[in-house]
């Protein structure tokens, strides 16, 4: 027979598991769930992708963060065209809900 004390603390267990596994994952207004974080750390990558096949961006002087979708660039380029080039190919990224271009000119 079970012993009532184990197996109380191991349905116990299981629910702290289930807990940590259902809440831990979920997204809220400030934070990403994981499924996002993935979604969004793939869009950072494929952002900063265009911009190293784009000559007319200095992928190394842009900053590229994602969260939910929403892409923000910063950085320091020498001028309009590069920033504008920047925003261009982060539109054209696929998942990309909006830029904010927060791109300098020197």
């Amino acid at each position: 027979m079970i012993n009532p004390l184990k197996k109380n603390v191991s349905l116990l267990f299981l629910a702290a598991a289930v807990s940590a596994f259902g809440f831990g994952c979920a997204g809220t207004p400030i934070k990403d769930s994981t499924g996002e974080y993935i979604d969004d750390s793939t869009i950072t990558a494929k952002v900063k992708a265009a911009f190293v096949h784009d000559d007319a961006v200095k992928a190394f002087q842009i900053d590229v963060n994602t969260f939910k979708g929403v892409v923000q660039l910063a950085g320091f380029v020498d001028n309009s065209d590069q920033k504008s080039a920047a925003k261009r190919d982060a539109e054209g990224v696929s998942g990309v809900k909006d830029v904010q271009n927060n791109i300098s000119v020197k």
